[in-house]
């Protein structure tokens, strides 16, 4: 274990990825079966997410809860990917366990059907940074990270093992960052749908005196909640057709 830990601390600062980088390959099986990642997901947006280690109480409320929001997420073109340091048939008997004994706010007998990768040797992990030693053990920290249609990772998010996630937070990234590109503006804190956005700042001095404003710097306009909707749940993001997802048997 000692060996192990001592050369993740070697590699950690130079393997982590980063926002705008493109999202490490890997190709392994998962619960609904074997993947390429990121090709078989090219054209859509993908939350990829670790969680310590099945059967643990805080990843049984995400999962949950993740899964009651998964049309949701689909209507945003954006495909759910768990992970942890697990086996094939350990996330198996884990969701089986969540259908048939596990109540949360209300839900029960809840299908975990979007995939869960294994990936026992860690190797997934290392890659996306996933293991922190310093955190207390070798169980996958809860990382998500959001990864857009051309396969780069666009945000990057890590919470403590006490502090479950909050996914609708997570789903809400997500459309910011599609209303972002396809309007071409930001969001200011606190934003949700149907809120001003903010449009970019002059370029050039000479666009500065030509507004003759003083808060040039911070313009603000409004685009309904419809029209983002419309437009990021509809149109293509890349150049070649929009794929399916496809898990294949390995």
């Amino acid at each position: 274990m000692k060996e192990f830990l001592h050369e993740f601390d070697c590699d950690y600062e130079n393997n982590l990825p980063l926002i705008g980088e493109t999202a490490p390959e890997f190709g392994t099986n998962t619960t609904n079966g074997y993947i390429h990642f990121p090709n078989d997901y090219r054209g859509h947006w993908v939350v990829l997410f670790s969680h310590p280690g099945d059967f643990t109480p805080v990843c049984t409320t995400e999962f949950i809860t993740f899964q009651t929001m998964m049309d949701e997420f689909h209507a945003l073109n954006t495909e759910l990917i768990g992970l942890s340091v697990d086996s094939n048939a350990s996330h198996m008997a884990w969701i089986q366990t969540i259908r048939n004994d596990i109540t949360f706010q209300g839900l029960k007998g809840v299908e975990i059907t979007f995939p869960i990768i294994a990936d026992v040797s860690g190797d997934i992990a290392r890659r996306y940074g996933m293991l922190q030693p310093s955190a207390g053990d070798t169980d996958t920290v809860r990382a998500v990270f959001v990864i857009d249609p051309r396969g780069i990772i666009r945000t990057i998010l890590y919470y403590p093992k006490s502090v479950g996630r909050n996914i609708t937070e997570i789903k809400r990234i997500v459309i910011a960052l599609q209303t972002s590109d396809a309007f071409h503006v930001a969001t200011p804190a606190e934003w949700i749908p149907g809120e001003d956005v903010i449009v970019p700042a002059p370029g050039k001095i000479s666009d500065i005196r030509r507004a003759n404003e003083r808060d040039w710097f911070l313009k603000f306009k409004s685009i309904s909640p419809e029209m983002i909707l419309n437009k990021i749940t509809n149109r293509k993001l890349i150049n070649e057709e929009k794929k399916p997802v496809k898990h294949k048997k390995k």
